[in-house]
């Protein structure tokens, strides 16, 4: 079944080429993530991706790389929460301070999987990128390491998961669809606004990344994972926190109508920022991998 996968999505992604009119991202949208980044690798780097995940024996998820862009995900889930402040960077929108979201930067003894629980996604990423490129790193941490970029790259675009209003990320800020219809403002970005222009991820991804044009592939190549986030956390307080919402968890709140013109800006703005993390995933494996045999090992 996986090899017939990765057949259909690259053959989609190639023919969408041509012009076509909670959690960080659900699972949708770290497949489209991945897919972008699948279809933006060179031949040789992706024998090394795949190559490393064929020696997982994990079934949390399926083995290839679009299903195992979820599995950081379902491994938290699965009884491992002490991993899920990894997850994001809570820069407040009050006082955007890195450091302070990134818990000071806590120092690290030992292989980037085993912690601290208190570190962010920014320090996260570092970390695991220094792992999957260094020879000297033990297979099985470099797989731990591939299987968690995978996954943290796409969510440090979510723009909820490297801003914070004193809401949790928006998981506090109810919003309304229409009645009875509510949920908060952090599940809307994370499914709501990808699901509801197109269900089918694969689909996506090759629409998403025919727009993708030379400048900004050049351009998306800049910064490092602080640079990132802090691009994300501009999109939240430029795009997501536009409405209105208090500051906080008040939880007698009645719920927030979106205002005109919001889904728009949020589609546009989620769309963007998948396209940023597919070229940026691939960009992070393709520096990190390029010295790597091909075996794997």
């Amino acid at each position: 079944m996986i090899r017939p996968l990765l057949a259909v999505l690259e053959l989609s992604l190639a023919v969408a080429a041509a012009p076509v009119p909670a959690l960080a991202w659900g699972p949708e949208g770290h497949e489209v993530v991945a897919a972008i980044a699948r279809a933006e690798l060179a031949p040789a780097i992706r024998a090394k991706v795949d190559a490393i995940l064929a020696t997982d024996p994990d079934t949390l998820t399926a083995p290839d790389m679009i299903a195992r862009a979820n599995w950081a995900d379902a491994w938290r889930d699965g009884g491992h929460k002490e991993t899920a402040a990894w997850h994001y960077v809570d820069i407040e929108l009050d006082h955007p301070d890195v450091g302070a979201a990134c818990h000071d930067y806590p120092s690290v003894s030992g292989p980037a999987s085993a912690g601290p629980a208190e570190d962010c996604i920014v320090d996260k990423v570092d970390s695991f990128e220094a792992e999957l490129a260094d020879p000297a790193t033990a297979p099985g941490e470099r797989l731990l390491a591939l299987k968690y970029l995978l996954h943290f790259v796409g969510d440090m675009h979510q723009p909820l998961h490297s801003s914070d209003n004193h809401d949790k990320g928006g998981n506090c800020v109810r919003i309304t669809l229409g009645e009875p219809r509510t949920l908060n403002l952090h599940r809307y970005w994370d499914t709501n606004v990808i699901e509801e222009q197109d269900p089918d991820a694969l689909h996506l991804a090759g629409v998403l990344r025919a727009r993708i044009t030379p400048q900004q592939r050049a351009e998306w190549a800049q910064g490092r994972p602080r640079d990132w986030a802090m691009q994300a956390f501009e999109v939240a307080r430029r795009t997501a926190y536009t409405i209105g919402s208090a500051p906080g968890c008040d939880t007698g709140a009645a719920p927030v109508a979106l205002p005109p013109g919001y889904d728009a800006a949020a589609r546009a703005a989620a769309d963007l920022q998948l396209e940023r993390a597919g070229v940026r995933l691939a960009l992070v494996l393709t520096r990190d991998l390029a010295r790597m045999p091909v075996s794997g090992g």
